[in-house]
């Protein structure tokens, strides 16, 4: 009985999205783009607004900005200026942001690994 009621406080936790780190991360992290925008500064190191916008290619301007304040907020992203005309702003993943990388690759490999099962059972489950 105690340890049943020991695994209900543990679910507790994760009720409340403010408090629980897991859903917390999850909802800053979990969109479309930013996963994407990690991935690209953990393979290319350093890039510019244009460069990560190019590479992404379906992301607008606005999203893009967003995303990178976001990351930048949450200590994931470091923005850099160099006080030249034009002025030079360049991305780069913090320490903080280069630990969360492994976990990303490791969602990918796992995404790469089952993404055609879960194709077909999507598709499967749509006939239904």
């Amino acid at each position: 009985m105690a340890m049943e009621l020991t695994f209900k406080e543990e679910l507790k936790k994760y009720a409340n999205a403010e408090s629980c780190p897991v859903r917390n991360v999850l909802n800053r992290i979990g969109d479309k783009w930013s996963i994407l925008v990690i991935l690209l500064l953990g393979d290319l190191n350093v890039l510019r607004f244009n460069e990560l916008h190019r590479s992404i290619g379906t992301i607008s301007q606005k999203m893009l900005t967003v995303t990178l304040k976001t990351l930048e907020t949450d200590g994931l992203v470091k923005r850099t200026i160099y006080p030249q005309v034009p002025p030079k702003v360049e991305y780069e993943l913090t320490e903080r942001g280069h630990s969360l990388l492994p976990i990303i690759q490791d969602l990918v490999c796992w995404a790469k690994d089952n993404m055609d099962e879960i194709k077909e059972l999507r598709g499967k489950n749509m006939d239904e």
